[in-house]
């Protein structure tokens, strides 16, 4: 078990171990400390003495409370294309986290055509703009200035800000919290002891909640706003070299190995299982894992050993490895993730609001 993997279980309440009370025990005045600090700093801003920007169209935030993964990609892709649907012209604005660029303002996308590579950009971005035609994707840490930069070269009619719940900044007119149905708090503390970004006093931020990666039979938290369930699924499967189909029933008879670096490879490894996928061998690296030196090298090592007759990964994993000549290439299998709501009137419903009233 990796260090990474060995907190997360504390943080998530999952590991019960002695040494995980004792830790817990050294880590409790950081975190209140931390918590603490993030409750003024939300103060301060609901105050107006920190200024929140806004921005002359309409901004929705796709964002989480917890460190990790809640599915955001799936549910901004769920939102452009909505937005789209209903005729709008729409702009995400992203950190571009792991990117070469991060921390600077710059076009991923102009609708068009792909600007930046993963590596430049980040994987998220890069994925957005290709899963979703026409879209304009920008990165940038400060989101009011990426925001300012795309309304000046591309006026578009709506910016969607991905992973912006913390992003207290720039003002928001649509503010949507994704919680992982299986443990939205995680033990209930912010982070470095729990999984927290901060504390559960943020919820009175929040227009609308969606417990993601629900199975059905959860109990879920109740919460004074409104809820929906949402279901990811594994919907397809194509080859990462030709973009061909690879059928689920081949899949399924073949000898397969599977790789992940997200936030939680264990989840997509249990995604394959509930299908009927059973991988021969898996290997979780670190989320936004870049494949150079050593996590290519343990890549490697799990073809060799397994032998596989494929390799299936995630999408946003696939994108980072798109273009590379291995030997293993022509057996690699991205498989698609999408989500369904619940309750999709809930989101007509705030769409509906939101663009009948526009911006404050």
């Amino acid at each position: 078990m990796t260090g990474a993997v060995w907190w997360r279980g504390m943080a998530d309440g999952s590991n019960r171990s002695a040494a995980a009370f004792a830790l817990k025990l050294l880590l409790a005045p950081f975190a209140l400390l931390y918590g603490t600090a993030l409750c003024i700093r939300a103060l301060l801003y609901q105050a107006g003495i920190l200024a929140t920007h806004r921005l002359p169209c309409p901004v929705i935030s796709v964002g989480n409370l917890t460190v990790g993964g809640t599915g955001k990609t799936p549910v901004t892709i769920l939102l452009a294309r909505e937005l789209q649907h209903r005729g709008c012209r729409v702009a995400v604005l992203s950190r571009g986290y792991g990117g070469s660029l991060e921390g600077q303002v710059a076009v991923v996308s102009d609708g068009e055509s792909l600007l930046l590579g993963p590596g430049q950009a980040g994987d998220e971005p890069c994925l957005l703009a290709r899963s979703v035609a026409g879209l304009i994707v920008v990165i940038g840490s400060d989101r009011y200035q990426a925001g300012l930069t795309v309304l000046e070269r591309f006026r578009p009619d709506v910016l969607l800000l991905d992973d912006g719940f913390q992003h207290i900044r720039l003002y928001r007119d649509l503010n949507i919290l994704l919680l992982d149905a299986a443990r939205p708090f995680g033990n209930g503390w912010t982070v470095p002891l729990g999984l927290l970004r901060e504390p559960r006093t943020a919820l009175k931020r929040a227009d609308l909640a969606l417990f993601t990666r629900c199975h059905g039979t959860e109990m879920l938290p109740p919460l004074t706003l409104p809820t929906s369930r949402s279901y990811h699924r594994l919907a397809s499967f194509q080859l990462l070299v030709t973009g061909n189909a690879v059928s689920l029933e081949q899949l399924q008879q073949g000898r397969v190995a599977a790789f992940a670096g997200i936030a939680e490879p264990s989840a997509f490894f249990e995604a394959l299982r509930q299908i009927g996928i059973e991988p021969v061998a898996t290997l979780s690296l670190p989320d936004h894992e870049p494949y150079h030196a050593a996590g290519l090298q343990q890549l490697e090592a799990l073809v060799a050993s397994a032998e596989p007759d494929w390799l299936i990964t995630t999408e946003k994993d696939g994108i980072k490895l798109q273009g590379e000549g291995y030997a293993w290439s022509s057996r690699l299998v991205t498989a698609r993730l999408e989500v369904q709501l619940e309750d999709r009137e809930l989101l007509a419903r705030a769409l509906d609001k939101l663009f009948q009233i526009g911006p404050e």
